[in-house]
């Protein structure tokens, strides 16, 4: 199979977009999901349905839940690139690939973490988005669009880099 990097980075960019979805929606558990933001002036209840206990949780809490979560999110991806780059006949220079999730992973901790002020709603209320940060309301979530537009793009650098030396098989 013959390609360009062109359309290395196309798939790469493919397979890294949608390993993303399934690590933020699918693999991260509910604890991460809801303590990564917890901070210890911002302390999050997390109530386990399982055992119906409520814990509450401060700052090295939600750093690691945070951390817990990117470390999966950025395994799916790198699992998905892996196997996709093999199937497809495109080889990645591998510390371009690392790189290039490293990228993905970083940033998705910088903007996960949400502690007040944190870097997405900062970005937005620098950039004029802050009244769509805080929307809630008509079936819309202002904060959730900014981030996954916001990850879209470190995920699209991310294959850039990835994709620096690629040839084919």
């Amino acid at each position: 199979m013959t390609h360009t990097r062109t359309a290395a980075f196309a798939a790469v960019l493919g397979l890294t977009r949608a390993a993303a979805a399934v690590g933020d929606h699918w693999i991260q558990d509910d604890y991460c999901a809801q303590v990564k933001r917890a901070t210890d002036a911002a302390p999050v209840r997390y109530e386990d349905e399982k055992t119906e206990t409520t814990t509450k949780h401060g700052t090295a809490h939600g750093r690691r839940a945070c951390a817990w979560h990117c470390i999966t999110y950025s395994a799916t991806q790198a699992l998905a690139v892996t196997a996709g780059a093999r199937v497809l006949g495109i080889r990645l220079n591998p510390a371009a690939a690392l790189a290039g999730l490293a990228i993905s992973g970083l940033t998705h901790y910088a903007a996960d973490r949400r502690v007040p002020d944190g870097l997405l709603q900062t970005i937005a209320e620098r950039t004029g988005k802050g009244r769509f940060f805080a929307l809630a309301d008509y079936g819309l979530n202002g904060a959730y669009l900014l981030d996954a537009s916001f990850h879209q793009a470190c995920e699209t650098v991310g294959a850039l880099v990835a994709t620096i030396g690629s040839n084919e098989r």
